[in-house]
């Protein structure tokens, strides 16, 4: 029998932000959702909306925290706590201003790298020995980086953007089919031979 696994998406709930850079980590779970047999049922629980649903042999849970993002912790260590999950079957899916659009990473453990909702979850959680999948949304240029990740993507970075979201989604099901060492040695390479420079 699959073991269970927690996938959470970061983002701030309402449709207003529903297209902001802060958002991709509830795009990449409704992608995910969309992969399943039979269509998801969102339920509101744990100060989120959660779906469970199989995709090969993974037995999934998706998370989307409705704390807003910066109390994101709250919400994911509520539905660990419910389901007896340890850190190391729970994903994070969540932005990175320190990647450009169109680059995403695969990460284990390690610290917050200033995102606020971050933060909020290895303190709640207590630990930082969970998976991480950050999409790259860019750093802002004149704009500050609060109004950057609170900002939607601008037209001509579409095609960027659903690439990584793709690849994120991706990313999560090797992450908890192959574990974290072969999903970060598939997805931890440069998105297109031009780019140059990394965050």
């Amino acid at each position: 029998m699959a073991e269970l696994s927690l996938v959470a998406g970061l983002g701030n709930p309402g449709s207003s932000y529903a297209r902001n850079r802060h958002n991709v980590g509830f795009m990449v779970l409704d992608l995910l959702s969309g992969r399943a047999a039979d269509p998801a049922i969102w339920k509101k629980r744990f100060n989120g909306e959660i779906t469970r649903f199989r995709i090969g042999n993974l037995d999934l849970l998706l998370l989307k925290p409705l704390t807003y993002m910066n109390l994101s912790g709250r919400s994911i260590a509520r539905a660990a706590s419910f389901y007896d999950l340890p850190a190391d079957r729970i994903v994070v899916v969540h932005d990175d201003l320190d990647l450009p659009l169109g680059q995403i990473r695969v990460k284990q453990a390690g610290g917050a790298g200033g995102h606020h909702g971050m933060e909020s979850i290895l303190i709640e959680l207590g630990t930082d020995a969970f998976c991480r999948v950050r999409i790259g949304i860019g750093r802002p240029g004149a704009d500050s980086a609060t109004d950057h990740v609170l900002s939607d993507f601008w037209a001509e970075e579409q095609d960027a953007l659903e690439s990584s979201l793709t690849r994120a989604a991706d990313a999560v099901l090797s992450l908890l089919e192959d574990g974290p060492r072969a999903a970060m040695n598939r997805f931890n390479r440069r998105a297109a031979p031009a780019d140059d420079e990394e965050g």
